[in-house]
């Protein structure tokens, strides 16, 4: 066991302190270290990066971009930022080239990524959009390290060898400055030389104004004629007239001179314009060239890649299936030994419950077999019982079929058939009255049979209207 002692961090150091009683990472400015436990001092003091980054613009125009970004670890209240840094990238100096490389790889990506997005007229002229743009999305990525940037400083664009980009452009600008500076200085000087031509113009013309005016006076004075007026006024006309032509003839030379300067002008541009032309029309060949090459070689990785994939596909494939094919068939194995197992077990069931309802079912009929016993039984005794005590069969019959209410029933269904009928009672009798003259008995029940059909058809008539067979006999109408 080590002894405990007490640490304390500098002004621009934190302590991490990992190991016994720590879950993940503690940080302290100052901490009593205990045994197992290990303390990391971490700088956190930022460091500066130049880089040169090489990027392509929209138009695939390569260029350098020189930078110098001031990094270091973020630091903010809950420290969340600063415990990123201590555990990806404590254990590496900050002037490491791991450092460096992991930096400026994000840098890079971030800056080309954007580029590629502006054309180079639109990343030279906002400079500071780009900066600010590139600024963001770097920080966006660096968050995940826990690194801040605290000073970023993007120098000019700077043409890559073999793509004078810049330098063309530079050479237009001026050119164009130059001609712009020469077509100036002319119109000043044409400027200059119309306003003297003017102003000696006009001074002649007042001086001889006055020197006719004068000389009129003076003619006047002197008590000259009309003849030296006119005189004086001549000479003037002439004069103006004189004065009028230099004019015409300095403007006409002034513009000869402009429209020269005007075509040299104009061809210094046209020449500015194909110079340009030419070198973009190079660029851009050896740009498609550069682009064929890659394109080859992208092409040749692709099918090589794609060979090794489907070669890889083809094999996982085989294993996949041959270990389908396997679980199918142990599948199927298991599957029918359940099915076995539960027609079985179904089968067993069945009996036994084919069993138990036989069983109940012959249970219930012998108990309705022993009921029905007992009742005929228990009807037995008591019938016996009652005919042992009324002692005649025709006064038992009676006495149920009062107690039952048997001739209740036929009573009330006697009165139910004949309710709304009007009989008409007629009493028949033979010659003799119904007597028998010494026949025989079965004589006299036909007899009585025929004595009865004729008030049976005519009460058949009388309460249905109906006819009876004319074999039969007819019946009489009534008077």
């Amino acid at each position: 066991m080590g002894i405990p002692h007490y640490i304390v961090a500098g002004p621009s150091e934190m302590l991490a302190i990992t190991g016994s009683g720590i879950s993940e990472i503690k940080l302290k400015k100052k901490h009593f270290l205990w045994p197992l436990q290990k303390c990391t001092r971490l700088d956190i003091s930022p460091v500066n990066y130049s880089f040169e980054v090489q990027a392509m613009s929209a138009e695939k125009l390569p260029f350098v971009l020189p930078a110098v970004f001031t990094i270091g670890p973020k630091l903010d209240e809950d420290n969340e930022s600063l415990i990123k840094y201590a555990q990806l990238v404590s254990n590496h100096d900050k002037n490491s080239n791991h450092v460096k490389e992991l930096v400026k790889g994000i840098i890079e990506g971030e800056t080309r990524v954007l580029a590629a997005s502006m054309t180079m007229e639109q990343i030279f002229k906002g400079t500071k959009e780009f900066k600010k743009e590139v600024f963001e999305k770097v920080q966006l990525e660096l968050n995940q390290f826990g690194l801040y940037i605290y000073n970023a400083n993007v120098k000019q664009l700077v043409d890559v060898p073999g793509h004078e980009y810049f330098s063309y452009l530079g050479q237009k600008t001026q050119m164009e400055a130059a001609n712009q500076a020469k077509i100036d200085v002319a119109e000043a000087r044409m400027k200059g030389e119309i306003g003297s031509k003017q102003r000696d113009g006009e001074t002649k013309q007042n001086a001889a104004k006055i020197d006719a005016e004068t000389m009129i006076i003076s003619t006047k004075r002197q008590g000259e004629g009309k003849k030296e007026e006119v005189r004086v006024r001549t000479e003037v006309e002439i004069f103006k007239n004189q004065r009028e032509a230099e004019v015409v003839e300095a403007s006409a030379e002034l513009a000869k001179k402009k429209a020269g300067w005007s075509q040299t002008a104009r061809l210094a541009e046209v020449e500015a314009e194909k110079a340009v032309a030419i070198r973009e029309a190079e660029l851009q060949m050896e740009v498609e060239k550069k682009k064929a090459l890659a394109q080859t070689a992208k092409l040749k990785a692709d099918l090589l890649s794609k060979a090794n994939v489907e070669y890889d596909i083809k094999v996982q494939e085989a294993n996949s299936e041959l270990y389908r094919r396997q679980k199918e068939a142990e599948a199927a194995l298991f599957e029918n030994q359940k099915k076995a197992e539960a027609q079985k077990a179904i089968a067993d069931a069945e009996l036994y419950s084919r069993q138990q309802v036989a069983n109940s079912e012959l249970f219930a009929k012998q108990k309705e077999a022993e009921g029905v016993a007992a009742i005929g039984e228990a009807q037995a005794f008591y019938l016996g019982s009652l005919l042992k005590e009324v002692k005649n069969y025709s006064s038992l019959r009676d006495y149920l079929m009062i107690n039952n209410g048997i001739f209740q029933e036929i009573a009330k269904t006697n009165a139910q058939a004949v309710n709304g009928l009007q009989p008409k009672i007629s009493i028949w009798s033979g010659a003799n009255g119904g007597e028998s003259n010494g026949e025989g008995s079965g004589l006299k029940d036909v007899a009585g049979v025929y004595r009865m059909l004729p008030p049976l058809l005519q009460t058949v008539q009388e309460q249905t209207g109906m006819q009876p067979p004319a074999w039969l006999g007819s019946i009489p109408e009534s008077k």
